[in-house]
């Protein structure tokens, strides 16, 4: 466990339904009480973790919930806005392109820039040095990733984006981006699954997607929800026997 947990960034996906946000938690848990700075980010605006620890809605906004320990849950209106204030380098400039019927308009237009601007603040959150305000960096960010496919959507938005950009600053920060997840040193993608026919088939193809696709290799399968192992070879082959 602990060369998986000396990475900078651990991207959870698999299978809807294989209990992803619990094993995000669990590493996120082990990880603090290890001594490292962590945090489990969750994409979507879905909220699920701070449920899991019984605490309300945290919004766009880090928060601890016990000591090294903190949660975060990425939006993509909360993060373009942020994304526009850093390129724009003004608060009131950023709220008025934000907020106009143009810019309205261009998620539509540019397919994948939810995608874009949430990686690109996982990203943020796994700098030693943060681009966020007073924000203090952590040892480890852990991300409870959407389902499978929609998991490699975010993995490949920054490589998109920087083939369709070409040049200019959203080429280069794409492709900063793109180099962070694709090193083995610091990203890591795991897959949960259960010992069902479905997840385990989902799992093959996401290793063989992110091979192909992306370059990565799958860093370690999470089987969740397995049973205790009641009996022993010997036991087997005394069923076997038994029946035959």
């Amino acid at each position: 466990m602990a060369p998986l947990l000396d990475r900078r960034l651990i991207f959870v996906t698999g299978k809807g339904g294989v209990g992803k946000t619990t094993v995000a938690a669990a590493l996120g848990l082990a990880a603090a009480r290890a001594g490292k700075r962590v945090v489990v980010c969750e994409v979507a605006d879905q909220e699920r973790l701070t449920a899991a620890f019984g605490l309300p809605a945290a919004g766009f906004r880090e928060v601890e919930v016990e000591r090294c320990l903190n949660l975060f849950s990425v939006n993509p209106e909360d993060a373009t806005a942020e994304w526009l204030r850093f390129q724009l380098h003004s608060r009131t400039l950023a709220g008025l392109v934000g907020g106009s019927r143009v810019f309205q308009y261009l998620p539509t237009a540019a397919p994948g820039l939810a995608e874009m601007v949430t990686i690109g603040k996982v990203w943020e959150l796994a700098q030693l040095e943060r681009k966020t305000p007073s924000a203090a960096p952590y040892d480890l960010v852990i991300v409870d990733a959407p389902a499978t496919g929609h998991g490699l959507a975010l993995l490949r938005a920054p490589r998109t984006f920087a083939d369709i950009a070409r040049v200019g600053p959203i080429n280069r920060q794409a492709g900063i981006i793109d180099a962070f997840l694709r090193d083995p040193g610091t990203t890591a993608v795991i897959a949960v699954a259960l010992a069902e026919e479905m997840p385990v088939g989902e799992t093959l193809d996401l290793e063989r997607r992110l091979r192909d696709d992306l370059g990565v290799e799958l860093e370690r399968v999470l089987v969740n929800a397995l049973l205790p192992d009641r009996l022993h070879g010997s036991d087997a082959n005394a069923i076997a026997a038994a029946a035959s």
